[in-house]
């Protein structure tokens, strides 16, 4: 499956639960569905060179890039009350692990608003976005070093 048809899958998710009670379990479910970065990846103490900046949950994020240019994504998310934080990390891996890089490039912060609508906070939002932001951060500096 490609990350757009990915995308429009969560986005038919999304929409089914319209009502923010509704969005606020399916929020759920994906953050109970989070499991930590394996230990292959990374073991704590985890690299502040990880951490997302302004992220309230104390989230880390690592990517892993394969041969074939496709992306694995991997978090970590200190605070056991950081269930938003968890369902993004849960929706990020499953849209964009397995895809070209270039996808994860082209990932908009907008992914936070759609998932999230108005139901966090402003601080919650940049976190969240941070997130985004990272992930790309990481692919980018991946890839440089796969080039060089």
């Amino acid at each position: 499956m490609t990350t757009q048809e990915k995308l429009e899958e969560l986005q038919e998710t999304l929409d089914m639960f319209a009502d923010p009670s509704g969005r606020a379990d399916l929020l759920i479910g994906f953050a109970d569905k989070f499991a930590t970065v394996p230990p292959e990846v990374a073991t704590p103490p985890w690299p502040k060179s990880h951490q997302v900046p302004q992220c309230e949950s104390e989230a880390y994020v690592w990517v892993t890039l394969h041969p074939d240019r496709t992306v694995s994504l991997h978090f970590a998310v200190e605070n056991p009350s950081g269930i938003s934080a968890k369902a993004l990390a849960v929706i990020l891996d499953k849209v964009y692990s397995g895809q070209p890089a270039e996808d994860v490039l082209a990932l908009d912060t907008e992914i936070v608003e759609r998932v999230f609508r108005q139901n966090i906070s402003m601080g919650k939002g940049l976190g969240l976005k941070s997130m985004v932001l990272a992930v790309q951060a990481l692919t980018r500096d991946a890839l440089k070093r796969a080039q060089a």
